[in-house]
């Protein structure tokens, strides 16, 4: 039987997310500079760490409004989409939304976000029962490493591995 995800499983995701991208930042502080490409930015990628920061905050400030139903389509979702195929809709609505690309408005609360998230995952393809354990699927979702993928920008230059929360 599968359990639901909770209102307290989105916190501890948005939390370890934002947790990851702070830890992010430590990581690429100690790093020598000549693991940086000569065009790297580290302005740019401070403030681009700093916007998503300020972004998953508002959005832990909301945690306790999600709605049911919109809990129960994110375990549904958990259980029929592979993890690579939510964290990718994931990372890129995150970025739309920290930029306010996004008019902010239609994401403002975590409720919005997460039903905007539904929706970009259900128009992709892949689905396919993948499992009964929705909160452990859900951890998948966002990556612990470089959560921010800019490690692999090319003008980045430093690598790290790649992992996601399991």
């Amino acid at each position: 039987m599968t359990r639901n995800i909770t209102t307290n499983d989105i916190r501890n995701l948005l939390a370890g997310f934002a947790a990851a991208i702070e830890l992010d930042q430590i990581r690429v502080d100690a790093l020598p500079v000549s693991r940086f490409h000569h065009l790297y930015d580290d302005s740019l990628w401070r403030m681009w760490r700093r916007d998503h920061l300020q972004y998953v905050n508002l959005l832990l400030s909301t945690v306790g409004a999600i709605p049911d139903v919109t809990l129960e389509k994110l375990t549904w979702m958990a259980t029929n989409y592979e993890p690579e195929i939510v964290s990718e809709a994931a990372l890129e609505l995150f970025a739309l939304a920290a930029s306010e690309s996004y008019p902010r408005e239609g994401v403002a609360t975590t409720a919005a976000f997460l039903g905007r998230l539904i929706e970009d995952v259900m128009n992709r393809s892949g689905r396919q029962s993948i499992g009964e354990d929705a909160p452990g699927l859900m951890r998948r979702w966002l990556p612990v490493t470089d959560p921010l993928r800019i490690a692999q920008d090319p003008e980045c230059g430093y690598r790290l591995a790649s992992s996601c929360v399991n």
